[in-house]
């Protein structure tokens, strides 16, 4: 599995164990920095990861802020990105499983690199369910997307 990671100076101290992790899990990384501590806008690495998710250059992404929320939020505005801050392992896994979730968003000030850890090998073990009722209400979802983009 192709996953494209992105940080700002928040998430950063997470970064590496991020990194680790899912290589470990046999996973090929994009990554997409911020390659230091210094300050930088989210939004910018939000966009970066959510875009090579949508455009299908990563599989899957990951997200990391102070919070988890602001990533969140900047990603959840490109079509195609579903994007969630978890912080237990039950969400990112049934994020997955049953709401097609394709970006993990985790908040570096909230979380240590343990439970980060944790939440990655849940994410990226995770498969999405297909039954019936997660398909249609995966559909209902981008059936708003479309209308908000005008399509509908």
């Amino acid at each position: 599995m192709r996953v494209a990671v992105g940080c700002d100076h928040g998430g950063w101290p997470l970064k590496e164990a991020v990194l680790e992790t899912l290589r470990a899990e046999g996973c090929e990384v994009l990554d997409f920095g911020t390659h230091g501590p210094e300050r930088v806008d989210f939004p910018d690495y939000a966009e970066q990861v959510g875009r090579a998710v949508a455009e299908g250059r990563a599989e899957r992404g990951i997200l990391i802020c102070g919070s988890g929320v602001g990533m969140s939020i900047a990603a959840n505005k490109i079509p195609g990105v579903y994007a969630a801050t978890c912080h237990d392992t039950y969400s990112a896994h049934q994020g997955v499983e049953h709401d097609g979730m394709n970006v993990l968003c985790l908040g570096g000030r909230v979380i240590g690199p343990e439970v980060a850890r944790e939440l990655v090998r849940a994410f990226v073990r995770a498969r999405f369910n297909g039954g019936e009722r997660y398909r249609r209400r995966i559909a209902k979802i981008k059936a708003l997307e479309a209308a908000a983009r005008g399509d509908a």
